[in-house]
């Protein structure tokens, strides 16, 4: 309840993506609680299945979710961050489920591990935008060269994040919503609204 004793409009939103991309850090960085994190210390068992060879000082693991959440005038986002790896790929459809839409957090240097997420939500019709975080080298590639690469629809939109940037991570969001919001024919007024609540109208 707002303090003017509003209810917020509630949104669930998954932060999605491959194995180390960020999905862990940019709910930390959004969230205006304390979040919740199920990381597990990275063991010999993982040797073979979690490559760590572009992440050289990965020491964690997501095992089943994260979950924060960021209020932003009337609405209150609700954040699920999924595991990244194929073998908790079975959570991603409970986790999916009455979500309206999803941030694919993308590493360039390591664009097959993408595929699947986003395989998941074309197929699924589920909003969703494309997140470049700002790994090493992702500046080398413009939005089209990386709309190609991934063979995205022409109507998905590609941003560019640094999981540890609260602003950039908030633009994010909120491209995706306005992005759902259009797929779902409230058009460019609940965009303005969106815009304005976070001060970028």
């Amino acid at each position: 309840m707002r303090a003017d004793g509003k209810a917020y409009v509630p949104l669930k939103i998954l932060i999605a993506g491959g194995f180390g991309v960020g999905k862990t850090t940019m709910v930390q960085t959004l969230s205006e609680i304390p979040p919740l994190v199920t990381e597990e210390a990275l063991t010999t068992a993982s040797v073979g299945l979690d490559d760590v060879t572009a992440v050289p000082g990965k020491t964690t693991t997501t095992v089943a979710m994260d979950f924060g959440r960021i209020s932003m005038d009337d609405l209150v986002l609700y954040l699920f961050g999924t595991p990244g790896q194929d073998r908790f790929w079975f959570m991603w459809d409970e986790l999916a489920r009455g979500s309206v839409g999803a941030v694919v957090l993308v590493d360039l240097r390591r664009v097959d591990d993408s595929f699947p997420a986003i395989d998941y939500f074309e197929s699924r019709r589920l909003p969703f935008v494309v997140a470049v975080n700002s790994f090493p080298e992702a500046d080398l590639f413009p939005d089209d060269e990386v709309r190609d690469a991934l063979a995205l629809r022409p109507d998905t939109p590609v941003v560019r994040v640094d999981a540890r940037s609260s602003g950039s991570c908030t633009r994010a969001l909120i491209r995706l919503v306005e992005h759902s919001l259009r797929r779902d024919g409230a058009g460019p007024a609940g965009s303005r609204t969106l815009a304005s609540a976070s001060g970028t109208g």
